[in-house]
């Protein structure tokens, strides 16, 4: 069977919260984090809103050196430290002084790394002044920049990984981490996801018109999953952190028990049937679910919530029919469904990590977080299942089991089954 694995501390940099109070505060009471974004209009994108976490330099500073903050500009690893520092602290870990801790890794995923720092070297190199682009160009710019700093932070002895599977790569990330300590492989893991922000990344989206364009003077309403009135995802950025331990070290050290994770799938539908590069394959995804589900040792009857992709695109009935298929449970039948993206929008490589973040919070306190801008829910959506299973304000119930999601360019899939701690 394996160690048992539970969380035992979170870490959160979104557009609506760059801690972890704040973020619970927010996403109880439907704050968006989406703004108006004067240099996505001044660069004539389509969309012009997006989500960006709200961070200081004066915060920045407490997490890195005078020396490290000398030429860094890569907003991903600024996003990924800070959730992953934060959620490291959330544990009551110490961090080792002489030598690594051998049992401890991380597995920390992203889409790209420093493109603004990537374009600077360009640029110089471009005109024979390739000594001139600095020592800091690689570790800013390689993808596992982001473990490799947080390795070095924490002196983690144990794996150290970048995981990256588009909009997958945080469910994943912490997939990983739970199958290495289920095996014995490791003893504590911190597992999440980042994503760089600004147009170098958002730009490709944009131009496949994938990204609203309808809510420009109004951002806050922008981002509409399940909405009969959704025209694209909005584009966002941030990070999200987990520390995943084996039940045995938790309660051998006292930590606070946030979540157990059961088990969960990835798979690929293989770009074949009606899967593509952009669009899932449904029977991958239904598989993925029923997969999950099986892993983790439960029914569908079990499952009390689901948080799941919905991206405010055409996609959004297609998900919901999936969850229908795979639990066979229809209309009234249906367990409650929200998404975090009607309030942050769609942070590509991070958003499953931060909103394993979200889900755990809902299992470890009691509640249902509102689908905001969904009022007017798709028609073809309400014909699968009830408004009942969508809810559009703060719901306080216990939840003992919880579905989370992600399905990603590619035809790639993740989905991990969450379970409410109980001692007993």
């Amino acid at each position: 069977m394996g160690n048992r694995v539970v969380i035992t501390g979170l870490g959160v940099v979104a557009p609506n919260g760059v801690n972890l109070a704040n973020f619970t505060h927010s996403i109880k009471n439907g704050i968006s984090g989406i703004k108006y974004n004067k240099q996505l209009a001044a660069l004539n994108f389509s969309c012009q809103i997006s989500g960006e976490p709200a961070l200081t330099q004066a915060h920045i500073s407490q997490y890195f050196s005078e020396l490290e903050l000398k030429n860094l500009n890569s907003s991903g690893i600024v996003y990924g430290v800070i959730a992953g520092l934060d959620a490291w602290k959330d544990a009551g870990l110490e961090i080792p002084i002489n030598e690594p801790d051998w049992e401890n890794g991380t597995i920390f995923g992203t889409g790209t790394s420093g493109l603004e720092k990537f374009k600077a070297g360009a640029e110089m190199i471009d005109q024979g002044q390739v000594r001139k682009i600095g020592s800091g160009t690689v570790v800013q710019t390689m993808a596992s920049g982001i473990s490799a700093f947080l390795s070095g932070k924490l002196g983690l002895g144990n794996q150290v990984t970048t995981n990256s599977s588009a909009c997958t790569t945080g469910t994943e990330s912490v997939l990983m981490a739970y199958e290495r300590i289920k095996n014995g492989q490791a003893t504590i893991m911190l597992a999440g996801s980042t994503s760089d922000s600004g147009p170098y990344i958002w730009g490709g989206f944009d131009a496949i018109r994938v990204c609203t364009y309808k809510h420009n003077s109004d951002p806050e309403k922008g981002s509409r999953p399940m909405s009969a009135t959704a025209s694209g995802f909005v584009p966002s950025a941030g990070a999200g952190a987990l520390i995943l331990e084996s039940l045995e070290n938790a309660i051998k050290r006292g930590a606070k028990i946030y979540a157990e994770v059961l088990g969960g799938n990835i798979n690929s539908g293989g770009q074949l049937g009606l899967g593509s590069m952009t669009a899932p394959n449904p029977i991958a995804v239904q598989r993925c679910i029923t997969r999950a589900m099986a892993n983790a040792g439960i029914k569908p009857e079990a499952i009390d919530a689901i948080n799941g992709h919905l991206t405010a695109t055409s996609k959004d009935t297609m998900e919901i029919e999936n969850w229908a298929i795979a639990l066979n449970r229809f209309g009234k039948d249906f367990p409650f469904i929200n998404t975090i993206k009607s309030m942050i929008g769609h942070s590509l490589s991070a958003t499953g990590s931060i909103e394993c973040v979200a889900s755990v919070l809902q299992l470890k306190e009691g509640f249902i977080f509102p689908n905001i801008n969904c009022e007017d829910l798709h028609p073809e959506i309400e014909k699968i299942i009830t408004k009942k299973s969508i809810p559009t304000t703060l719901i306080h119930t216990p939840i003992t089991i919880l579905a989370k999601a992600n399905f990603g360019f590619g035809d790639v899939n993740a989905c991990i089954i969450l379970k409410k701690y109980n001692s007993e």
